[in-house]
């Protein structure tokens, strides 16, 4: 995987801005953006567990899923790929599967979302499709623990 320079992260994260112009105040554009990222990086970190988990397990997978658990649990239904598969109501989709995160990780990520107003359909998928054309090198990856 290729790392981001930073000219590169300032344009995507422009192109993100891009796409809520005109629908949110640019103020409120940390409420949107800084969140989607996070449950991004944390979708992409659970799968490199669950990844190298399989790997190192010969293939079982109710272990492997044990293991990328440990760091942070992503429950059913609520990871990065769930949403992004959502076809309409994606903001519904998003809320719950954020709540369902905060939920299962009380100690380590409650109220980490915030509370933005995930209501914009057209705005969200767009979003949503942004940040799924990058997935963070895990040898850039922020330790979680």
């Amino acid at each position: 995987m290729n790392t981001l320079s930073q000219a590169a992260l300032e344009s995507y994260l422009w192109s993100a801005a891009v796409l809520l112009r005109g629908l949110v105040d640019a103020g409120d554009y940390k409420q949107f953006v800084f969140p989607l990222l996070f449950y991004k990086l944390l979708s992409d970190v659970w799968d490199e567990d669950h990844a190298a988990a399989l790997a190192a397990s010969g293939g079982d997978a109710k272990l492997a899923t044990a293991t990328a658990n440990d760091r942070f649990v992503i429950p059913p239904g609520a990871h990065w790929s769930d949403v992004r598969a959502t076809a309409k109501d994606v903001g519904k989709a998003l809320r719950k599967a954020l709540c369902a995160i905060e939920a299962a990780n009380p100690g380590k990520l409650g109220g980490i979302f915030g509370d933005a107003p995930w209501t914009n359909n057209d705005t969200l998928k767009n979003l949503h499709e942004h940040f799924s054309s990058e997935v963070v090198p895990p040898a850039q990856l922020p330790e979680l623990r």
